[in-house]
């Protein structure tokens, strides 16, 4: 049975163009995601897919292809579906979010993967909990100044 992602996109896609809105879809990358490496981050690309910012879209059921500007300099952008994170429209956070699985090979990985870093290609991002750590001991700065002692909530000083 195929799967109701694609249909999925495609329908928060026209929401999103006939509410106004601007529809922005998360991508996590592999070796069959082709999108300028310099925009990779953590592994994961962010699109802007409005009418304004694409052309040549085509939403299909295996990959999404579109011509992107990135920098002032237009690139090929083609995405299998199965790597799509999320669609949502950038004004409200409205969409939806998927889970990412792994995309099949359609033609070989390397006439695909000119863009993308082989690092990030095999590398998913993944969250985890960072343990703070004490504040140091020493009430100097740099300068001699003595700072104030940290009290646990943050603090915001206005200056004028």
């Amino acid at each position: 049975m195929q799967s109701t992602k694609p249909y999925l996109i495609r329908a928060l896609h026209e929401w999103c163009v006939d509410q106004g809105f601007t529809p922005y879809l998360s991508v996590v990358v592999d070796a069959m995601t082709r999108a300028p490496a310099e925009f990779i981050k953590n592994g994961e690309i962010v699109f802007n897919i409005g009418l304004e910012a694409t052309s040549q879209l085509q939403l299909g059921n295996q990959e999404i292809t579109f011509q992107g500007r990135f920098g002032g300099r237009v690139f090929p952008i083609v995405v299998p579906v199965a790597r799509v994170a999320a669609i949502y429209a950038r004004e409200n956070s409205e969409g939806m979010a998927f889970e990412v699985t792994e995309s099949v090979p359609a033609v070989s990985p390397s006439s695909k993967s000119s863009f993308v870093p082989a690092d990030s290609a095999t590398k998913p991002s993944i969250l985890s909990t960072v343990e703070r750590e004490p504040a140091s001991k020493s009430t100097e700065n740099t300068e001699g100044t003595t700072s104030p002692s940290p009290s646990g909530r943050p603090a915001l000083t206005r200056i004028k």
